[in-house]
């Protein structure tokens, strides 16, 4: 199946990716997608963007090399009650969000409850559209838990291609990830394949989530970027901040 869509992509802007804008869409455009999110880190992952960065992504076509350019934002979560690092002023404006846990914004000493709760507030926030890189060892949740009550409030789960890849430094995702899975089959709830990409080459890339989609025979009616109604109810139409 032919994948639409790649929104977890990050510019020079997010201070450790190697890309602008311009290119990371055209390799969406070579790549053949049909949509490209462009999802910068929040200010509080070192080298981020001041707010007023994602507050100025309007000035940034819809449409360019025809691809549909979408603007939106990896936040932080900073606590077990889902706090994050721009305000709701400035996120609800924008096309979707992804809320993720990274190691030097996060709470330290961390619980798998905290986690757990960190999450399951994500899922409870209108304007968070999708959990990002859930499948990090480095950060264990109670993934049946998550993926029931993601399903009951549109809440999507990502595939993050980049966490499989070897060198990660996300603990342990290939043996993670298909456990995410089968809580999402069990669920039925909707997942998001992304890149991760800090370098135009790898918008788009999609590989390592497809095989482990192969070799668990994961439902591809469960995701998103084969399908186009899938991509206008979570992305363009927003079910969850819409409802």
């Amino acid at each position: 199946m032919k994948n639409l869509i790649d929104i977890h992509t990050h510019s020079i802007a997010s201070g450790h990716a190697f890309s602008t804008v311009l290119e990371n869409v055209h390799y969406a455009s070579i790549k053949g997608l049909k949509y490209y999110g462009l999802s910068d880190h929040a200010p509080n992952i070192p080298g981020g963007p001041h707010s007023i960065y994602f507050r100025n992504l309007k000035v940034i076509p819809d449409i360019i090399e025809n691809v549909r350019v979408l603007k939106g934002v990896e936040l932080n979560i900073l606590d077990e009650n889902c706090k994050v690092d721009l305000s709701e002023s400035t996120i609800k404006n924008m096309d979707y969000t992804i809320a993720s846990i990274h190691g030097p914004c996060f709470m330290k000493n961390s619980t798998f409850e905290d986690v757990t709760n960190a999450y399951l507030k994500a899922c409870d926030n209108q304007y968070i559209t999708i959990i990002g890189h859930m499948e990090n060892g480095n950060y264990m949740c109670d993934y049946d838990r998550i993926c029931e009550y993601a399903s009951k409030t549109n809440t999507l789960i990502e595939l993050n291609n980049s966490s499989l890849i070897p060198g990660s430094s996300r603990l342990d995702s290939n043996i993670h990830m298909p456990q995410l899975l089968k809580a999402c089959m069990k669920y039925h709830t909707y997942v998001i394949i992304n890149s991760d990409a800090h370098i135009a080459l790898d918008v788009g890339s999609d590989d390592k989530v497809t095989k482990m989609l192969e070799d668990t025979e994961f439902d591809l009616d469960l995701v998103v970027n084969y399908h186009e109604e899938l991509i206008e109810k979570f992305i363009i139409n927003n079910c969850k901040k819409n409802s």
